[in-house]
């Protein structure tokens, strides 16, 4: 024990919670996620402070998702 995976910046919280309040924490996760801090606390307010949960908000916000990519074929008649 004791070996926390260094991918994560650990806080009062725990490594894989971001607080938002502690502005260190806040900026090392903004560079991890490749995001600002506004978008962070943003996700944070949207789907709460699981580090895994913000990610998946972050990265699909970005990306698109096989319903979307379902719903475009769709609408050019072709289907899947």
């Amino acid at each position: 024990m004791g070996n926390q995976d260094s991918n994560f910046a650990p806080t009062e919280t725990g490594p894989e919670r971001i607080d938002i309040g502690a502005d260190q924490a806040l900026q090392t996760w903004a560079k991890r996620l490749n995001v600002s801090p506004d978008q962070i606390r943003d996700a944070v307010e949207k789907v709460g402070d699981l580090a895994s949960d913000v990610e998946l908000h972050l990265k699909g916000s970005r990306s698109t998702t096989n319903d979307d990519r379902v719903e475009a074929a769709d609408v050019r008649g072709t289907t899947t």
